[in-house]
């Protein structure tokens, strides 16, 4: 048996002290008090017929409900599929279709967005002395989560993750931040990523996780000063942005910052080291990938041997990685040379959820999965990330797929065609723009209030550059990198 809730039921015996902490609600909990909310939550869920191999969509906004929903799912051996509460109701509506959800967990501000059966957890602070709920007895390859992620088709696949891909990547996060009980980690990575596991390392290794419900950068580093944070999570925007001031007597506590969702730009990360000489944890993953659970890391204490500032490190415990070619993945690439990344370990997911077609191209039968990030080995193992074999724009660690955003706004009557592309921007890595040929006249305003109410926020284009003609090969392939030329970006 393996469910990966019963670490709650280990904590739980042996220690005595708060775990959690959310400064928004001001509640505190000990690994006692979340086991009993989770059990009370999943004994809820029961009496509404969930089952074993059910689907619950959650559809919350970052809070501790939204966390305790998560552990309850897992604990009845239910699978989750984790949202986030700025999707629309199209976007919920496809992913509720495709997995054939059974319930959603909500609040009453959504109860009614979409047709489908909700639950809402209330007053969840009364559960606090509830019986315990054994665990349901699943197994390593028993799936606990359907992590949707979008593709270059522009429909998102729900990759397979099971109770022991989160076992490992549990195991590999408590591993390379070296987590102890006495550690303060501060949280900002969205519930509904698998970014989120960090968290749970946090929580499994019993130290004393912060969750911000929302990021603001001065209650960040407030929350860093006062709660004398060692271990905090970060991203190349909030990098960034520390650069640009000193805030030195905030984070004299901290001994570790995790970055990851996007590129680190160099100049960046160098900056940072110069002004703060905290070591930056810069890890690759995916949400196949469950994050670092199969991927690699630079680690402090190969991060003064790298004084490189663009590498994500080697391998973590039990992965593997390669370079393959782009069009054929049996032949392997020699250290330098440019691929397509490769990785290998226990917590790959099984593959993607009733699309056959798309788990055969990705999950090969040796199991490697094929990432479709483009990079290179140095010669001591060491990965660089250069391109992307996909086209996906990575913005403050949101992930957004050109079709996907294209195929709903080619929809505007005044629009023609359509390209979406990015560009570099020093806060946020990327931000999403669009090349427009326009029917008739131009209608910039039209189109964005369009996008606005059919895409979530961060997928709405930030620029529109009307154009001719999309440059293409042939006159169909469409050359996205040929429009930053285009437009001398």
């Amino acid at each position: 048996m393996l469910n990966i809730t019963t670490f709650l039921d280990a904590n739980s015996k042996r220690l005595d002290k708060d775990v959690l902490y959310n400064p928004t609600t001001g509640n505190k909990y000990n690994s006692g008090e979340i086991l009993s909310i989770v059990s009370e939550i999943g004994r809820e869920l029961k009496e509404l017929d969930i089952e074993k191999g059910d689907r619950i969509l959650i559809y919350l906004k970052n809070s501790e409900e939204y966390l305790f929903s998560l552990f309850a799912i897992w604990r009845i051996g239910a699978i989750a599929i984790p949202t986030n509460r700025i999707m629309t109701a199209k976007e919920l509506e496809y992913i509720i279709s495709d997995s054939n959800a059974e319930l959603m967990i909500t609040d009453s501000d959504a109860e009614n967005i979409v047709d489908i059966k909700t639950y809402i957890p209330q007053n969840i602070t009364n559960f606090k002395n509830c019986e315990i709920l054994p665990a349901e007895n699943t197994d390593w390859d028993d799936l606990c989560q359907l992590q949707y992620t979008s593709g270059t088709t522009g429909k998102p696949k729900g990759a397979m993750l099971t109770h022991g891909n989160y076992f490992t990547a549990i195991h590999n996060e408590c591993d390379v931040l070296t987590l102890k009980q006495d550690d303060v980690y501060l949280g900002i990575y969205p519930m509904a990523h698998v970014g989120l596991s960090w968290s749970i390392s946090a929580l499994r290794a019993a130290a004393y996780y912060i969750l911000m419900e929302q990021f603001n950068i001065d209650d960040y580093l407030e929350l860093c000063k006062t709660e004398k944070v060692t271990v905090l999570t970060g991203m190349p925007p909030v990098i960034h942005s520390l650069t640009t001031m000193d805030a030195r007597k905030n984070l004299k506590t901290v001994r570790e910052i995790v970055s990851g969702g996007g590129p680190l730009h160099k100049k960046i990360w160098k900056d940072f080291h110069q002004t703060y000489q905290i070591p930056i944890i810069n890890a690759y993953g995916l949400s196949e990938t469950i994050v670092i659970g199969t991927g690699t890391v630079i680690r402090p204490e190969d991060y003064w041997e790298a004084d490189r500032f663009e590498s994500v490190g080697h391998p973590v415990c039990f992965s593997e990685v390669k370079i393959v070619d782009e069009q054929d993945s049996s032949i392997i690439m020699p250290p330098y040379e440019q691929g397509e990344i490769a990785l290998r370990g226990p917590a790959v997911a099984k593959g993607y959820w009733g699309n056959s077609e798309k788990t055969k191209a990705s999950f090969l039968d040796d199991g490697w999965f094929l990432t479709g990030d483009v990079g290179y080995l140095d010669e001591d193992n060491r990965l660089f990330i250069t391109d992307r074999k996909k086209d996906m724009i990575v913005m403050s660690g949101w992930k957004i797929y050109p079709t996907e955003v294209e195929e709903v706004l080619i929809k505007y009557p005044k629009v023609k065609e359509i390209a979406i592309f990015s560009i570099n921007d020093c806060h946020r890595g990327e931000i999403p723009v669009a090349a427009v040929v326009w029917e008739n006249e131009a209608d910039d305003e039209g189109l964005i209030s369009f996008a606005r109410e059919n895409l979530s926020r961060y997928k709405v284009p930030r620029k529109i550059f009307a154009s001719d003609e999309l440059p293409r090969v042939n006159g169909w392939k469409l050359l996205r990198r040929e429009l930053r030329k285009m437009f001398k970006i």
